[in-house]
């Protein structure tokens, strides 16, 4: 069953403790996991925008213009208090669409004990019936994607933004992770290499004791000329750089780190190199990331020094 939705719109660091926690009241939006909400005391969130689900915590500040928010949906998790017999339903994850770049910004989404418990493989399509490994998103209109898959014999790897193992929740979140508009073209030495570990190093504090929530952006640069590697002759193009951008929830503290890899080969292990603080990350990126937070909060968790970022989180 098809759950998604489509609106058109033209890091870690430490934990900062506070006596008061901040929560919005009023246009409440549909959000998971814990219930985050922002407050209203904000200069630059998408409060503004029509669009409920750009309110969310993990969203960035979105471009409008000549792109699109696609809005994912499926299967979650098994109620907890139906055991087995009751799925709940929810954002599996966004991605801001270029419709002139034909290209994916980020895609951003949560996680949290119940979308995080295993309940299917990585998908494998049948062959047989037609399926594709990778499939056309079926939000996006013919015209604003590639017509045929662009990364056939172009020598990059299908690099999932949003992992196919941070989905394995449900077969239908697990296949969404696999359309077209959630890949970005990577060198197979830098995909299986140290993008590989810093997704299983994120999974890794994805656990209770460490977080309510985590609110993950990720993604290519694709907007500055200076950071596009190259682009291909079918149109493709393909990042010199690739971030992360994570915020953690526990409770009423929250927390914050960014990583900046450069896009080449790369099968070393995840250290305190990557660690960017997100304002660091945002003036390389040209992206607000956490918009939604209320400004107290954002300013002061985005700008801690580089050098407790990575102390706090273990990377050296």
């Amino acid at each position: 069953m098809k759950r998604s939705k489509l609106y058109n719109l033209a890091l870690f660091s430490y934990f900062i403790f506070f006596t008061t926690f901040y929560s919005c009241s009023g246009s409440k939006s549909p959000i998971d996991g814990d219930d985050g909400v922002i407050a209203q005391n904000n200069s630059n969130s998408n409060l503004e925008n029509k669009n409920l689900y750009t309110h969310r915590l993990e969203f960035p500040r979105v471009k409008g213009d000549n792109n699109i928010i696609l809005v994912h949906e499926a299967q979650l998790a098994y109620d907890n208090k139906q055991k087995k017999t009751h799925y709940e339903y929810g954002v599996n994850y966004s991605t801001e669409w270029d419709i002139q770049k034909k290209s994916q910004r980020w895609s951003c989404y949560q996680m949290y004990a119940n979308n995080s418990i295993q309940n299917t493989n990585r998908y494998k399509p049948n062959t047989n019936i037609g399926e594709l490994q990778y499939p056309q998103d079926p939000l996006l209109d013919a015209h604003n994607a590639f017509s045929s898959d662009p990364y056939w014999r172009s020598g990059f790897d299908h690099g999932h933004i949003c992992p196919s193992a941070d989905r394995l929740c449900s077969k239908e979140a697990n296949i969404q992770t696999f359309y077209l508009t959630n890949m970005q073209p990577q060198w197979n030495s830098f995909n299986a290499g140290i993008w590989e570990k810093a997704e299983s190093w994120l999974r890794s504090k994805n656990n209770d004791g460490f977080r309510d929530t985590l609110y993950v952006v990720k993604g290519g640069t694709i907007d500055r000329e200076n950071l596009i590697m190259q682009k291909l002759n079918n149109g493709l193009i393909v990042p010199k750089y690739f971030y992360m951008a994570i915020l953690a929830k526990k409770g009423n503290s929250y927390m914050a780190i960014g990583l900046w890899f450069e896009h080449k080969a790369n099968d070393g292990n995840l250290t305190a190199s990557y660690v960017r603080n997100i304002d660091e990350l945002e003036e390389l990126t040209g992206i607000d990331f956490f918009c939604n937070l209320p400004d107290e909060i954002e300013n002061r968790i985005e700008s801690l020094p580089r050098k407790n970022v990575a102390r706090i989180w273990g990377l050296k």
